[in-house]
């Protein structure tokens, strides 16, 4: 598959607005491309492409030289953009004959040039492109596509295409790297599932419905149990022979972020937690201490010491090598609190279970989530196994009401990057009191 060919993948997916469209779009670019095209596609389309030397600074500084300083920071302003100003403002070089490269020579010819022949390469191929093909082959080097179809999206599609649950698919994605030819192969029929062994790979997460009116009256109070839901980030932890992972709800890789906590795992399980910033008097801080931990590949100590880590544990998914996703929530409950008490591991603790007799209790406690700076609370049957996805009548979540205001919208502003074509930036009026 040609870069060109990509491109205009690209493009059918960021002009295509419908959810079933872009699936539609993937299930067919899985059918018609060769291997190792389709993996080197897919890896890119779910963010598993990582070209660490060809930074944004080597592709500005190239366009830089080629064109007038003005007009590039006038165009870049006005685009927001970068790969887009790039792939519109590259000037066209006469007498260019040499083919558009293919992905997989683009991906193999990056892993192995050295870092000072960069520019000349990039700035070939460059030249070798039209502007819709500069603009994804940028995309491919930053690795920010941003065209619409996110990595769980991509796999839904694949799963779509293959005919699997995209469970299965999951459980599996974390063993396998790009191309996937294993697991092309697999979903294929031509050879068995792969085996992730002991990688820590992620399993899907376990979500909740939103909690209404109507809905509690049908509850029986004895059926259910409560905890507070946490206002932090919900991670799970998997650690083994293979590695130590933290998994962020969608199963992207955070634990450069909190390499505390990444220490603090010496066990072999997988668990389903909140992260929270957990100050000296153990006190939840806000979720606004938490952000100042996020998006980040490494931290600092100081990071570390002024925004203290830690897990709060709502579940026990695996123990050891055992799968615990079968039982009861209460069974899972009693062996969560057993290996608590055998393994004790640093920078951890349990999820509290709140005790009540009827709903009308539940809903005073309730009352009392925003001066706790907590989120609201969570509703598990009993006797619920942990499945993956958003099954209804299993898990709810109960959120303390929103707060509301009146005000004025005085200015908007366009954004930059990935919000360069919407106005996100608002300036809002109140009156005096």
């Amino acid at each position: 598959m040609s870069v060109p060919a990509f491109a205009d993948l690209l493009e059918r997916l960021v002009f295509t607005p419908g959810r079933n469209a872009k699936l539609a779009l993937l299930r067919r670019w899985f059918d018609t491309q060769p291997d190792p095209e389709r993996g080197l596609g897919l890896a890119a389309l779910t963010d598993e492409l990582v070209f660490t030397a060809a930074k944004p600074a080597l592709v500005k500084g190239l366009v830089a030289a080629r064109t007038d300083p003005v007009l590039l920071a006038l165009s870049h302003d006005y685009v927001g953009d970068l790969a887009e100003t790039v792939a519109l403002i590259w000037p066209q070089r006469e007498g260019v004959n040499a083919p558009p490269p293919d992905l997989s020579e683009v991906v193999e010819t990056l892993e192995v040039t050295p870092k000072a022949e960069l520019p000349e390469l990039i700035a070939g191929w460059l030249d070798t492109l039209d502007a819709s093909g500069r603009y994804a082959l940028i995309k491919l080097l930053t690795g920010e596509l941003r065209v619409g179809a996110s990595a769980r999206l991509t796999r839904l599609a694949l799963a779509e295409w293959a005919g699997k649950p995209v469970e299965e698919i999951e459980e599996v994605w974390h063993g396998v790297a790009p191309p996937y030819l294993p697991l092309f192969r697999w979903l294929e029929g031509k050879a068995e599932r792969p085996d992730p062994r002991d990688a820590p790979v992620f399993r899907p997460l376990m979500l909740a419905h939103p909690l209404e009116d109507a809905d509690v009256a049908k509850l029986e109070p004895s059926e259910w149990r409560a905890e507070w839901k946490w206002d932090g980030i919900r991670v799970q932890l998997t650690a083994g022979p293979g590695g130590r992972r933290i998994w962020s709800r969608g199963g992207e890789d955070v634990s450069g972020a909190f390499p505390e906590v990444v220490e603090a795992m010496d066990f072999h399980a997988v668990l389903d937690g909140e992260l929270l910033v957990i100050r000296e008097d153990g006190q939840v801080a806000p979720f606004a201490d938490l952000q100042q931990r996020l998006n980040r590949k490494a931290v600092t100590p100081r990071m570390q010491k002024d925004h203290p880590v830690g897990v709060r544990l709502y579940d026990l998914l695996f123990d050891g090598g055992e799968d615990l996703r079968p039982l009861p929530l209460d069974g899972r409950r009693r062996r969560l609190e057993e290996w608590m008490e055998r393994v004790r591991p640093a920078r951890m603790d349990l999820s509290a279970p709140i005790a009540f007799a009827s709903f009308t209790q539940l809903a005073e406690i309730r009352a009392g989530a925003r001066a706790a700076s907590i989120e609201g609370l969570m509703l598990k049957r009993a006797d619920s196994p942990y499945v993956a996805g958003r099954v209804k009548g299993l898990w709810w979540k109960w959120k303390r009401d929103p707060l509301s205001i009146d005000a004025v919208v005085m200015y908007a502003q366009r954004g930059h990057g990935k919000r360069s074509s919407f106005y996100s930036d608002y300036t809002f009026g109140l009156w005096r009191p």
